[in-house]
């Protein structure tokens, strides 16, 4: 006969560092950020543009092979408001997005300005599934994702 236990719980608390090494496509796309342009990689067996540029094609496991630049404008694809505070985040209220951009075959994650977040039924009629947006650039690269961000069109 077996008795009930209940579950046991601890909370751990993991604040880990990490550097990572970019290799040739990773930098070769914050390079593109510092210059204003979206780069991808085309997949030479399904032809997707994939963005950001990667190595390899997620669909088929392909070494990539040319360079792509797309537009600066896109659709939004998914978003989320985010309104609890994480650790190296930017303070709550910010929204992220991911959008395909025009000429490109997967979608790229970033920022979200421009929003009133403080009315949230308006920022989420502007970021609907569908919605168009553009791709703005820091005016002061640093060779990070931090470089873009996307604003509602």
């Amino acid at each position: 006969m077996t008795s009930a236990v209940e579950p046991r719980f601890y909370t751990q608390t993991w604040d880990l560092s990490y550097r990572h090494a970019l290799g040739d496509t990773t930098s070769r796309f914050l390079a593109g950020l510092a210059e204003q342009r979206i780069l991808g990689r085309r997949c030479p067996s399904c032809e997707r543009v994939i963005v950001p540029a990667r190595s390899f094609c997620d669909r088929d496991h392909t070494a990539t092979s040319d360079w792509v630049e797309v537009a600066t404008a896109g659709v939004v694809e998914m978003f989320t408001i985010v309104h609890e505070a994480f650790r190296g985040l930017p303070d709550p209220p910010y929204a992220l997005a991911y959008a395909t951009l025009d000429g490109a075959d997967t979608a790229l994650v970033g920022y979200v300005r421009g929003l009133d977040l403080t009315d949230l039924p308006s920022a989420v009629a502007t970021l609907a599934v569908g919605n168009r947006v553009r791709v703005a650039f820091s005016d002061t690269p640093t060779g990070t994702a931090a470089d873009y961000w996307f604003e509602p069109a």
